[in-house]
């Protein structure tokens, strides 16, 4: 999982994400001590150690663990590891069609670009893995729980519970009501999609792009059969569209 800074002022990062997932939040449950890398490649300013620190007090409130820093190439990273993080080597560049690089859209906040790739603890992967298998679940994903499809298509059968959370490599399907959090893509691929016969997320992600429940969705989509998949015209948008028989 990647934490993807879109200001150098970290102290003012660190604040939205306690405001989204501090544990005063509505959210304080959302992440279950997963790694992260701190990402501030796109500023070409030094990072600066106290508000490096304070980011990391505050993905630890979050229930994340930071394990790695990346800098812009110009920059040093020295206050990186004097706290104690690794430095992460560049983003390998994927052509456009392969995979883009991860940017959120339909975020509630403009300071901080969050990408949610993964939920499984590494630290990071470079390569998108295309998905050849499926793993078919036709029991309810309840509340807490978490199912993932690595290298695979998910087909879930039965409902998908509010707090309940499944992730796929590749496409997500489910043939019930879709209430949790959804994750297709999560190595990157951006042309994995999610279709539901009844669309009623707390989260929806693709590829890193993702859209909480905050955001309603359309009275033609929500509640209703959809499927949602990355726009491909550059802009990484996710598009939900109605599935009409």
């Amino acid at each position: 999982m990647s934490l993807v800074t879109k200001t150098p002022d970290l102290q003012t990062v660190a604040a939205e994400l306690l405001k989204r997932y501090g544990p005063a939040s509505d959210n304080a449950d959302f992440f279950d001590q997963d790694a992260v890398v701190i990402d501030c490649a796109k500023h070409q300013v030094e990072v600066d150690k106290q508000g490096l620190s304070a980011l990391i007090t505050s993905l630890q409130s979050c229930r994340l663990k930071p394990v790695a820093f990346r800098g812009h190439p110009t920059n040093n990273n020295e206050a990186a590891v004097a706290l104690g993080l690794v430095i992460a080597a560049p983003e390998v560049t994927r052509s456009k069609s392969a995979a883009e690089a991860k940017k959120m859209v339909s975020a509630p906040t403009e300071v901080v670009r969050e990408v949610v790739t993964e939920v499984i603890r590494e630290v990071v992967r470079e390569v998108p893995v295309a998905g050849p298998g499926t793993l078919v679940i036709d029991k309810p994903v309840r509340s807490g729980q978490k199912v993932y499809a690595r290298g695979a298509d998910l087909v879930v059968l039965a409902m998908v519970n509010q707090g309940g959370e499944i992730v796929a490599d590749g496409h997500i399907h489910v043939y019930a009501p879709l209430r949790g959090k959804a994750m297709a893509g999560a190595s990157g691929n951006v042309n994995a999609r999610i279709f539901s016969t009844c669309l009623e997320p707390e989260l929806i992600s693709i590829a890193g792009v993702y859209r909480t429940s905050e955001n309603p969705l359309a009275p033609d989509i929500q509640g209703k059969a959809a499927q949602v998949r990355l726009s491909d015209d550059g802009q990484e948008k996710l598009l939900f569209e109605s599935l009409k028989s």
